[in-house]
């Protein structure tokens, strides 16, 4: 009855050793992957930025082609000056609701990474 009970104990630690060895390992894994969805967020702002900068430009440039063809009575080309200053809009507006995602998802990226360096410093405490 005394080996089981010290065999039964003896598996129970060897267990719990092989599992918090195993947690260690996930908490660097996901650690890892927490920092590689922030290098991604990143890029994906800084892609997001430029193509805000490029789609102000070409709004502007609409802009300034409507006012010169109203100027000189081309209003069929004005039409389509409208028809670009609309989709600018649009492809603005679809941009900036991007960058407030991508703002949003490395917020919640960095709370993760936080929460998973505080579980990896208590995981070696133990």
């Amino acid at each position: 009855m005394g080996r089981r009970i010290l065999s039964l104990l003896c598996f129970a630690v060897l267990g719990s050793v092989f599992a918090l060895g195993q947690d260690v390992a996930n908490d660097r894994r996901d650690l890892h992957q927490d920092r590689r969805d922030l290098r991604q967020d990143r890029v994906d702002r800084r892609n997001d930025r430029a193509d805000i900068r490029s789609d102000g430009r070409d709004l502007s440039k609409d802009r300034r082609d409507l006012r010169q063809d109203i100027r000189n009575g081309n209003y069929k080309d004005a039409r389509g000056d409208r028809r670009d200053i609309r989709k600018d809009r649009r492809d603005l507006q679809n941009d900036r609701r991007d960058l407030r995602a991508d703002r949003r998802d490395t917020r919640t990226d960095r709370k993760d990474l936080r929460a998973d360096r505080l579980d990896l410093r208590t995981d070696r405490r133990k």
